[in-house]
């Protein structure tokens, strides 16, 4: 059993408030919860209008699963327009 975990910072450019930056955030953390097999959460950078971090943790038989899965999600996230992808951090668990 493997366990992957993907950190993602999300740099957004139309927020103008907290209010506006959670509705973005949301839309992006419900595409991605509903098109993988995947758990998500808003996990940082709660104060900053234009930055987010997001954590996403995937279990599955071997690593190369979650890293396509991993890359995939990536790839929604730019395909929404509303963020653009900025620092990224991947960690692998085995059991």
């Amino acid at each position: 059993m493997v366990v992957g975990v993907l950190r993602v910072e999300l740099i957004l450019h139309a927020p103008q408030s907290l209010k506006e930056k959670r509705s973005i955030v949301q839309k992006i953390v419900g595409r991605c919860r509903s098109r993988f097999p995947i758990s998500a959460a808003e996990t940082g950078l709660h104060d900053l209008w234009q930055r987010s971090e997001i954590g996403f943790c995937m279990v599955a038989g071997d690593e190369a699963a979650i890293h396509t899965v991993f890359l995939r999600i990536q790839d929604e996230i730019a395909r929404t327009g509303l963020a653009e992808v900025g620092d990224l951090h991947q960690e692998y668990l085995h059991f």
